[in-house]
């Protein structure tokens, strides 16, 4: 990697060094100027979103570099998906402590790098500072849809089927795993499966490659960030419907089925515990087959577990007898 001219500042050696290798987007000018351009794909609409990781609250401090960037950027990624939206770019906001240096840098530049280049969602611009607090990753996502073809929250309607993307609840646990290794041995996890859940808090897996069958397909959607019982409230909540879900229709991974048939009371985790950047639907009843083709093709695997009725906003979980499973906490909230 070329060294910076030594009369630069400090700032602008370190986006020189680490950044400008991956703002290959010519509107992005080599990060060279203080702002980008870009102009959106003839008609279509932006569509706009910022999402960011903090340091001891959205990762650990030894997770590694490059994948706490892939993070960061596929956070942003599953907000473009559930909107049917095709990403265009990012500009990255990054607070630094003192003490980060090269031996950081390095490994989060080429993760960003890394899936920059394999979501085509390429470096646009951002901002670099130093921070007394823990590091501090803002991403703004930019991407674009077919004008007026967003797919909003407010559009389910009763009779449609609820479908969800993946599987539930693997993050939320391996988060738990993570604070405390030794409830893998009281969940009785292989080490496969304690692997298994880590890595699905570690990195998610945004849903981009269904952009299109969501667009065609789903009349409302949202991904799944904060938990599926209480982001599916709010998707109820803005198209003024209630939902009703069976809980024994969620999918689960091999994984987080072994824990929860040893501590039955894991569901509650599993269903509002959040991180897991999968895409909750509404479908009409009549396109759920055809969506869930189209979604196979893509490698993408999707289940119903639910319809939405008439309501007034509020999601409802049943159990195998139709009672209403009630959450302490329903969603996962900073505040």
């Amino acid at each position: 990697m070329s060294k910076a001219p030594a009369e630069l500042s400090g700032e602008e050696r370190l986006i020189a060094r680490y950044f400008r290798p991956l703002a290959k987007h010519p509107g992005a000018f080599g990060l060279i100027d203080d702002a980008a351009a870009l102009v959106p794909p003839a008609g279509c609409d932006l569509v706009l979103k910022t999402d960011g990781l903090i340091g001891g609250v959205h990762f650990f401090p030894d997770d590694p570099a490059d994948a706490v960037a892939k993070k960061a950027l596929r956070v942003n990624l599953s907000d473009l998906a559930a909107k049917g939206a095709r990403p265009l770019g990012f500009l990255l906001a990054l607070a630094l402590p003192q003490e980060i240096g090269p031996a950081w840098l390095e490994p989060f530049a080429r993760g960003l790098g890394e899936d920059a280049e394999f979501f085509e969602f390429p470096l646009l611009g951002g901002d670099t500072d130093r921070t007394p607090g823990p590091i501090t990753i803002s991403i703004a996502a930019l991407g674009a849809v077919f004008h007026g073809k967003m797919i909003r929250r407010s559009g389910a309607k009763p009779g449609d089927r609820v479908v969800v993307t993946g599987t539930i609840g693997d993050a939320a646990l391996g988060l738990l795993l993570r604070r405390d290794p030794t409830t893998a041995k009281r969940w009785n996890l292989n080490r496969g499966h304690q692997d298994y859940l880590k890595a699905r808090y570690l990195l998610p897996q945004p849903r981009n490659a269904i952009v299109e069958a969501l667009r065609t397909y789903a009349t409302a959607a949202m991904d799944v960030s904060d938990g599926l019982v209480g982001d599916l409230a709010k998707l109820c909540r803005a198209s003024g419907v209630t939902a009703e879900i069976d809980v024994e229709s969620v999918p689960l991974s091999d994984a987080a089925r072994a824990a929860r048939a040893k501590k039955p009371a894991l569901v509650e985790t599993i269903l509002t515990g959040g991180d897991d950047y999968e895409v909750v639907a509404t479908l009409p009843v009549g396109a759920v087959e055809a969506f869930r083709q189209a979604t196979s093709a893509a490698h993408v695997l999707v289940t119903e577990i639910g319809k939405v009725v008439a309501g007034e906003g509020t999601a409802r979980f049943l159990d195998r007898k139709r009672k209403m499973v009630c959450f302490a906490r329903p969603s996962f909230s900073h505040f």
